[in-house]
């Protein structure tokens, strides 16, 4: 009785929570931005407006607190987007049936459904490899073999998590300008990659990344004509969207358009890198093909059972069209880096599609960004191929944008490669 009357006396009530929940995320002060204007091809010339990317957390001062002057590394780095934070905290009340029970988590499977305009069904996971190891385990048998880009995020970073929740898959890389592959690519490695059974691995799924590791985007018709030879000779398509949201600004049509309509399987949606916290989800566009799937999910350990709070980074990333602001906003962004690098010399790689900026920078340049609090990833050299010619003294670096990415970062950057 004792125990139960101290416990009673110092436990808040659930109303106390919020309110210190609350106060907790009003610390942060936050600052707003110009409207923005988007073309008739989807970019955007300014920011976004206010009522769509919201307050946005302030930035501490770099040097007192080991903050970088600049940060360019990932989107990954970004804090949360301001309106899927708040439907995080307008989740976090009350009670909620788990695993994917709760009344929040079935409205979002049907808004995603309805955003790609068909009856679609959908898997909520917190992790982009997660979705990615699981839709092609889904759609690839153990024996079957899975075509993508040599540089493609399942063959480089991901651990071997889809041979290993394919029970074995093989992932087969092919080269492509750019990080993207082209409809006679696959077609060669389908004719390679077939027959001779039962002795070798067999073509079963196709994977392509939109938009790519180099930042590139496919296009509607692209995508169409690679999965038209993929079904053609029986194969799965699965698109890896971690940045979905960067290539469909950009490309300004639908969600449906871009996906299934032009012969998508499967899609692994991503949100985390668009301003989730952990939230991305698989999109099956034919029901039968998640025959189950409930069962890989769980069995995987990526069943939460506090699933609301995966649907809920959903519904404020879905909200309104709050994933395309946010996207668009970063791709603009983008487009302002490499028009400022452009004027100070610097060769970019690829085209700007979404929200990657590839760069060449002498390495002296490189070290002094670096000293001077720029952060952002060099990668090999051989992730270009023969698409550039890379001097000796020179460094590939990627620049990555973000909704939380503001001007005054890109003109400081820009000035110190200027003075360089």
């Amino acid at each position: 009785m004792l125990s139960y009357r101290i416990f009673a006396k110092f436990s808040p009530s659930r109303q106390e929570v919020g309110q210190a929940t609350l106060a907790f995320f009003q610390l942060y002060s936050f600052r707003r931005r110009a409207p923005s204007q988007v073309d008739s091809g989807g970019r955007v010339s300014q920011f976004c407006p206010v009522s769509a990317i919201g307050r946005r957390p302030a930035r501490r001062a770099a040097a007192a607190n080991g903050d970088f002057l600049v940060n360019f590394a990932s989107d990954n780095t970004a804090a949360v987007a301001p309106g899927i934070m708040d439907a995080l905290l307008r989740a976090n009340d009350g009670f909620a049936l788990g695993y994917g029970n709760d009344a929040l988590t079935r409205d979002v499977e049907k808004r995603i459904g309805e955003l790609f305009e068909c009856d679609a069904a959908v898997f909520l996971v917190p992790t982009g490899t997660a979705a990615n190891a699981l839709s092609l385990a889904h759609v690839t048998p153990p024996w079957g073999g899975v075509l993508c880009h040599e540089q493609a995020h399942i063959m480089s970073d991901e651990c071997g998590a889809p041979e290993f929740f394919g029970g074995g898959l093989k992932l087969i890389g092919l080269r492509g300008a750019g990080c993207k592959l082209t409809r006679d690519t696959v077609a060669g490695a389908i004719a390679r990659y077939s027959g001779h059974v039962p002795h070798q691995v067999n073509a079963s799924a196709l994977s392509i990344t939109q938009a790519t590791e180099a930042g590139t985007v496919y296009r509607v018709d692209e995508i169409a004509a690679m999965s038209e030879v993929a079904h053609a000779h029986g194969l799965a398509v699965h698109m890896d969207g971690a940045r979905f949201a960067n290539a469909l600004a950009r490309m300004n049509v639908t969600p449906a358009e871009a996906t299934w309509k032009a012969g998508v399987d499967v899609l692994s949606f991503g949100a985390t890198k668009g301003g989730a916290m952990a939230a991305e989800a698989v999109v099956f566009f034919d029901r039968e093909q998640a025959d189950f799937m409930p069962e890989r999910r769980k069995r995987a350990g990526h069943l939460l059972s506090k699933h609301r709070f995966l649907a809920a980074q959903f519904e404020g990333y879905l909200n309104d069209g709050y994933w395309l602001a946010l996207a668009r906003h970063a791709n603009a962004m983008a487009d302002r880096l490499a028009d400022g690098l452009r004027a100070c010399g610097v060769p970019i790689v690829w085209p700007v599609d979404a929200n990657i900026v590839f760069a060449l920078l002498p390495q002296a340049l490189d070290a002094k960004l670096k000293a001077a609090g720029a952060a952002y990833y060099v990668r090999p050299k051989t992730l270009a191929g023969d698409d550039v010619a890379i001097a000796p003294d020179q460094m590939l670096v990627r620049l990555v944008t973000s909704f939380a990415t503001v001007e005054s970062e890109i003109e400081k950057f820009a000035s110190l490669v200027q003075s360089g």
